[in-house]
C-alpha cells in the first residue's frame, strides 16, 4: 500500500519525526485559505511517484492568489499516468542543507537496508548511480533494530558527523516504521536542515507490505478514499483478490497463479488479450467468483470473460453452480466461457451447459472459444 506525501508524514510525525505545518486541500479555494493562514507554501502534487518537482507538480506560493492559481493548475494533471486528486500546502522552509534517508528492503541481501546520504535532493537516484560510495547503509538485525553506535556510524561515513545529535534519533524513529507499520520502503528526501539549524522531513515516502495489509486496516479505512494506484487493483484488494490489471479485452479467472498465468499465455496464442491476471485461490467457492466477475465487470474494456478452474478441493458441480448464481446475481451478459477440471467435471459441465453457459474441454479449446466470441 503506498501512501501519498501527507499520509506518509502523518504517519511519521506519529513516530516522533519533525515536518512542517501543512493542510490538504481539494480546491484550489482551500489552497488559498491555507496559504492564508500559514504563510508562504509549497503547493505539491499528492502522487505515489516521484518527481514531481521536475513534472511541475511543486509550486511555491508566497500569496493566497499564487496558491490558489498553482492548486488550480496542478489538481487533475498527469503526473507519470497518475491523475493529481489532491493537494498539500506545506509551510515553506529556509533550506540550509538536503540530507538523504531512506530504507528499504534488499532483496540480493535478503535483508533491511538503511540508508543516508549528505547529497539528497532530486538527483539521489542519478547520486546512488555514479557516486553509490556518497551513500552510507547500514543493515540492521531484524530483531533488535539499529543499535546506537551503528547509528553513529552511519552518520559519521555518510559525512554529517555535525548532525549526529539530532539525526540519531530521528533514524531510529524511520526505522520503527518496519516493525510498527511493516514498510518496505520509507524515505525522507529531502530531510531538510533549516536556516534555524532545524532537521525536519521536507518530503516523505512510505510503502507498506500489502501482505500484512490485515494488520493495518486502520490505514486503510483512513485513507480509503485517496489511496492511489489502478482503481481496479484497489477494490480488487479490498475484495481480498490477488488481481493485476492488463491492456486487453478479456477477464481471466484462475483458481491458482500458475493455472491462471497458463490460461494468460492461452489467451495470447489463440490471438487475444487478457484484461487482467485474477487469481481466487484454490477453493474457488463461490461468492470469492462474484467478487472477481464483480471487479472485472467494472473495466469497460471487458469484451468476455474466460474461467478456467480446477475442481480439486471444490467439485466441479458445486463450481458450476456457484457460476451460474454468481452470472445471475451480477446480470452478466457478455460472453463467458468456462474450463472445468477435475473432481465431478463431467457433472459440472452440463450444469453450464443446461444453464446456458459455454464450456471448454481442456484450456486451449476454452481460450478460443472466447477469442472467436469477443471478436
Amino acid at each position: 500500500m503506498k501512501l501519498l506525501e501527507y499520509q506518509a508524514k502523518e504517519v511519521l510525525a506519529s513516530l516522533g519525526v519533525p515536518i512542517p505545518a501543512g493542510q490538504v486541500a481539494r480546491t484550489p479555494e482551500e489552497a488559498a485559505r491555507a496559504c492564508a493562514e500559514l504563510g508562504p507554501v509549497a503547493v505539491k502534487a499528492q502522487v505515489p511517484v516521484g518527481g514531481r518537482g521536475k513534472a511541475g507538480g511543486v509550486v511555491v506560493a508566497r500569496t493566497p492568489e499564487e496558491a490558489r492559481a498553482a492548486a488550480e493548475r496542478i489538481i487533475g494533471m498527469d503526473i507519470k499516468g497518475h491523475r493529481v486528486p489532491l493537494v498539500y500546502c506545506e509551510a515553506a522552509l529556509e533550506i540550509e542543507r538536503e540530507i538523504y534517508l531512506g530504507l528499504t528492503v534488499d532483496r540480493d541481501a535478503r535483508a533491511n537496508i538503511l540508508m543516508l546520504s549528505a547529497r539528497g535532493g532530486m538527483d539521489i537516484e542519478q547520486v546512488a548511480e555514479e557516486t553509490p560510495a556518497a551513500i552510507a547503509r547500514l543493515y540492521p538485525n531484524p530483531w533488535r533494530g539499529p543499535l546506537d553506535f551503528e547509528v553513529n556510524q552511519l552518520i559519521w561515513e555518510a559525512g554529517l558527523g555535525e548532525h549526529a545529535r539530532e539525526l540519531a534519533p530521528l533514524i531510529k524513529r524511520l526505522y520503527r516504521t518496519v516493525p510498527e507499520y511493516d514498510a518496505v520502503t520509507a524515505e525522507i528526501n529531502p530531510l531538510v536542515v533549516t536556516a534555524e539549524g532545524r532537521i525536519v522531513a521536507g518530503d516523505a515516502k512510505l510503502e507498506t507490505d500489502e501482505n500484512a495489509a490485515f494488520r493495518h486496516r486502520d490505514l486503510e479505512e483512513r485513507y480509503a478514499t485517496t489511496l492511489e494506484g489502478d482503481p481496479l487493483e484497489v477494490e480488487a484488494g479490498r475484495r481480498n483478490l490477488t488481481y493485476v490489471s492488463l491492456d486487453g479485452e478479456i477477464g481471466i479467472i484462475g483458481n491458482g497463479a500458475g493455472l491462471c498465468m497458463g490460461t494468460l499465455d492461452l489467451v495470447a496464442r489463440a490471438g487475444g488479450r487478457a484484461a487482467n491476471f485474477c487469481d481466487i485461490g484454490g477453493g474457488a467457492r463461490a461468492e470469492v467468483v462474484e467478487n472477481a466477475l464483480a471487479v472485472i465487470l467494472m473495466n469497460p474494456k471487458v469484451k468476455g470473460i474466460l474461467i478456467n478452474v480446477f475442481g480439486g478441493i471444490t467439485r466441479g458441480d458445486e463450481v458450476a453452480r456457484g457460476l451460474v448464481s454468481a452470472r445471475d446475481r451480477l446480470g452478466l451478459r457478455l460472453p463467458l466461457v468456462v474450463r472445468l477440471s477435475g473432481t465431478n467435471e463431467e457433472e459440472g459441465r452440463a450444469i453450464l451447459e443446461e444453464h446456458g453457459i459455454v464450456p471448454g474441454a481442456s484450456g486451449w479449446e476454452a481460450a478460443k472459444k472466447i477469442v472467436e466470441l469477443t471478436r
